[in-house]
């Protein structure tokens, strides 16, 4: 037990030992101005003891010397006596930010506060460690910031330029910096415009910020410390009291920049003057510049001039129309474009010439040239008054600001004339009973009466559809000098020589149909203007008359239509081709006949539409919602002056549904014009039905033996068989597997080999001494080789198929059933006199070798080793010893 708390002990001893404590301050040296406020903070760390820390204030005059007390945090009676008034009202305090952390503040400095300040924390640690005072220097300067503004005009014009000039300087005996801002006050509100400094830096003030990137406000520094400010294009907008303010700033330790003592001071209010109120706008003529009445004839030209005036005209944009009783006639821009607006009297062919030209500063004069009796009304000249405001949006550039608009009293002009007189009629010499006929129409002239000497006659013809059609249309346009400018509507007619206009004689004009349609039925009108020569050598319109209206129509019979659809080939399976026949029996229909045909089907009777393809007139073929790989199998043509044919190859089961032919009738009378519709209708509907029958497989297994010598080949064949719709030979796959459970133990059903349906073989690794392989006899038949066999390779064997077929219904290949065959037994023979007659063969050679090496050796022995070596005495017989010798 006393080791353990000796231990615990050395424990808190080491952790109190890894920290220190930590008393810091705001870095210094601090440079405040006097009769300024400042704050010096001051925080512990890394302290033992309560969590809430105190803290002490004292100060002197240099780093060693005597220390004056001036607040504590625990302790009321620690200041000294001499700054007791200023901590009673408040001057000197010391606020508590955090626990570890308080705030010494000076709410007006003196110059005696200049020393050092200490911030010294009472010791809670259990170890004495680390530092308990900090210290920074605080230097108190005189206050030598003067800001002397000038005064702004107190009323400027709209478009002019505001300079906002303001003096900042102070004395120099300190490294301190200056800052200006300046500010407007609108109403309670107050906005910065611009600040420069402290470190030559510019800051705008957040309305502002792109008018100063567009140049719309300048800073323009100068010297002795006169800063202008610069706006331009001033508008009502910038109305208010403008202020000017300079400050002083020290740059601290930590790269801090510190307002230490500012001066604000109003420069005085500006007024913007609208460039409404100064602007004045006068028109007037140039023969009687004070006359607001002139007398023209026809063909005159008439000058009108148009006199602005306002204050700062140089700053501002102008722009100048000339109205005739409202209607805007010509119209210069404030970048100096003319923009005509003059229009014709309503007939083709008849123009006036307008022009407007800026001829001295702020005078533009008007210019109309071939007057008519039109041309008569009160004329105003309308000027518009532009600032361009620089940066108003993000985009930058700035954008124009209308900023005032008025318009002259009228100019009234009167165009005297006197117009000639006549009388239409208007005739058909050649009327239609049914289409396809010519019309032709007259109209004719009399009792012209002051029709001046040249003058001419022009006409225009107009036509009116029946009720219900839109109108009126202008058929054509001829003028006085023979020209002729069709409508719209008819210049295809015109050009292909369909339609003519023209003047059979002087007072005589003819308008000719050669072939007319029934949309050409309604009431016609001709419209004849009489045309004079101005001073100008100009055709000037005098006056206009228009005939009666004559009705060209007949009894008409409404075309119809009626289509038979009937199917021609049925489609009962998948992959088999449906045709279907669309006749078209017509009703009323004259002329060229042409029919387009859109062949539509649909699911069933709530389902969407889709469109199969069509037929034009032309014959041209589309495609509708068709997969495009799919195009080549369907077919539409005409197969006969009214019938046509569609064909649907290899149906699938998306096709199945219900279709029709939509058939529209076109006619054109003449081989040149182009078609137009007359009926429609569709057909009865067909129907496509038939159910998927997939082919049916079955499965079988044989071996051409049941059992095997050991190193031979077994063979066994796995046959699949199909019933119902076979596929095609390259529309058709399978998955074989084999299996084969061992006849003594070992795993059950283990696989000996699979062959995929891309003709991937597979075999699984075997223990054996025996291979295998997969042979395909045919398309449905394959056969498992297993190459010398070993007693282990007998069992039972099965094989299993997985077909896959592409569906001639769906399109796709679809994967049957998967298939299991019977089972085949093979067994491995065991031959007796084949297992033994190598090892007999072996023995007896090793026995006969063993004998033959015995007797050889037994001989080498008898020879070699057991010879008599015993001296034998010599034989007296003389016949032995002479032998011997």
């Amino acid at each position: 037990m006393v080791d353990c708390l000796v231990t615990l002990v050395v424990a808190l001893s080491l952790v109190g030992g890894c920290s220190a404590r930590v008393v810091t301050v705001s870095p210094g040296p601090l440079i405040r101005v006097e009769g300024q406020p400042v704050s010096i903070r001051c925080n512990v760390t890394d302290y033992g003891g309560p969590r809430e820390q105190d803290f002490e204030w004292e100060m002197s005059r240099d780093a060693t010397g005597a220390k004056t007390k001036i607040i504590s945090t625990f302790d009321v009676t620690f200041s000294s006596p001499s700054l007791s008034s200023r901590i009673a009202s408040g001057d000197i305090s010391v606020v508590r930010l955090k626990d570890n952390e308080v705030e010494l503040k000076i709410a007006e400095l003196k110059s005696q506060d200049a020393g050092f300040y200490f911030c010294q924390t009472p010791s809670t640690d259990v170890v004495i460690s680390g530092n308990y005072v900090a210290q920074v220097q605080l230097t108190v300067i005189p206050n030598t910031l003067k800001v002397s503004p000038a005064t702004p005009p107190k009323v400027i014009p709209e478009g002019s330029d505001l300079t906002l000039s303001c003096n900042v300087t102070r004395e120099f005996s300190y490294p301190t910096y200056l800052s200006v801002i300046w500010s407007v006050k609108k109403g309670t509100t107050s906005e910065d415009i611009l600040v420069f400094g402290p470190q030559g830096d510019v800051n705008t003030g957040s309305t502002y910020t792109y008018r100063f990137s567009d140049g719309g406000i300048r800073l323009v520094p100068g010297r002795n410390g006169v800063f202008d400010l610069v706006i331009t294009r001033v508008t009502t907008s910038d109305d208010g009291i403008y202020q000017c303010a300079g400050a002083e700033w020290t740059h601290e330790k930590g790269g801090k920049w510190t307002k230490i003592v500012e001066s604000k001071k109003e420069m005085g209010a500006v007024s913007v003057t609208p460039s409404g109120n100064t602007l004045n706008v006068k028109a007037s003529s140039y023969s009687s510049p004070s006359s607001t009445s002139l007398l023209l004839s026809p063909g005159d030209s008439l000058t009108l001039f148009c006199n602005v005036s306002v204050d700062n005209m140089a700053a501002l944009a102008l722009e100048v129309t000339w109205l005739a009783d409202s209607r805007e006639i010509i119209t210069m821009e404030r970048s100096g474009v003319v923009i005509s607006n003059m229009t014709s009297s309503g007939t083709l062919g008849s123009h006036r010439e307008a022009n407007l030209e800026k001829t001295g500063v702020g005078e533009y004069r008007l210019g109309v040239k071939g007057l008519t009796g039109e041309d008569g009304g009160l004329y105003r000249c309308r000027v518009r008054a532009f600032v361009k405001k620089e940066g108003l949006s993000a985009g930058g550039g700035g954008r124009w600001q209308m900023t005032a608009e008025k318009s002259s009293t009228p100019v009234t002009v009167k165009v005297s004339e006197i117009k000639p007189n006549f009388t239409l009629s208007l005739k058909a010499t050649q009327k239609p009973s049914r289409a396809s006929e010519p019309t032709e129409l007259v109209c004719n002239v009399t009792d012209i009466t002051r029709l001046p000497p040249g003058g001419r006659l022009a006409v225009s013809w107009e036509h009116v559809g029946l009720p219900g059609n839109d109108g009126p249309h202008q058929i054509g346009y001829l003028d006085g000098n023979g020209n002729v400018f069709p409508g719209k509507d008819y210049d295809d007619k015109l050009k292909k020589g369909l339609m003519s206009l023209s003047r059979s004689q002087p007072n005589t004009f003819k308008l000719r149909f050669l072939s007319t349609q029934i949309s050409d039925m309604g009431q016609y009108a001709c419209v004849v203007s009489s045309w004079s020569v101005s001073s100008q050598g100009d055709l000037v319109k005098t006056s206009e008359y228009r005939s009666s209206p004559l009705t060209v129509e007949w009894d008409t019979k409404t075309p119809a239509l009626n289509v038979a659809a009937k199917r021609i080939r049925e489609a009962s399976v998948g992959g088999a081709t449906f045709e279907m026949s669309c006749t078209v029996t017509t009703e009323n229909l004259a002329g060229w006949t042409s029919y387009a045909v859109t062949v539509e089907s649909q699911d069933d009777l709530k389902s969407n539409v889709r469109t199969v393809m069509s037929l034009s007139p032309d014959n041209e073929v589309q495609y509708g919602e068709t997969d495009p790989n799919r195009r080549d199998s369907v077919v539409l043509t005409k197969s006969g002056p009214a019938e046509f044919r569609f064909r649907l190859a290899g149906v699938q089961l998306s096709d199945r549904g219900f279709y029709w032919c939509n058939v529209t009738a076109f006619t054109k009378q003449q081989l040149e014009q182009t078609w137009t519709r007359a009926a429609q209708s569709q057909s009865n509907t067909v129907k496509i039905d038939f159910q998927e029958n997939g082919p049916s497989f079955a499965i079988a297994i044989r071996s051409d033996a049941s059992s095997v010598y050991p190193w031979e080949t077994a063979k066994i064949e796995c046959s699949l068989s199909i019933s119902g719709s076979s596929p095609k030979t390259d529309d058709l796959s399978y998955e074989v597997s084999w299996f084969f459970t061992r006849l003594r133990g070992g795993q059950l059903n283990a696989r000996v080999a699979t062959l995929d349906r891309f003709g991937v073989v597979r075999k699984v690794h075997r223990n054996s001494s025996s291979d295998v392989s997969i042979e395909r006899k045919d398309t449905n038949s394959y056969q498992l080789n297993i190459y010398g066999t070993q007693d282990r390779d007998s069992g039972e064997y099965h094989c299993m198929a997985t077909p896959w077929y592409l569906s001639s219904s769906t399109g796709a290949w679809t994967e049957a059933g998967e298939l299991t065959s019977g089972r085949v037994f093979i067994s491995v023979k065991f031959a007796v006199w084949d297992s033994l007659k190598f090892p007999l063969l072996y023995g007896a050679a090793a026995s006969l070798g063993v004998g033959l090496f015995s007797v050889l050796l037994g001989l080498l022995c008898a020879h070699c080793c057991c010879r008599n070596t015993t001296h034998t005495p010599r034989s007296h017989n003389k016949l032995m010893n002479f032998e011997m010798d």
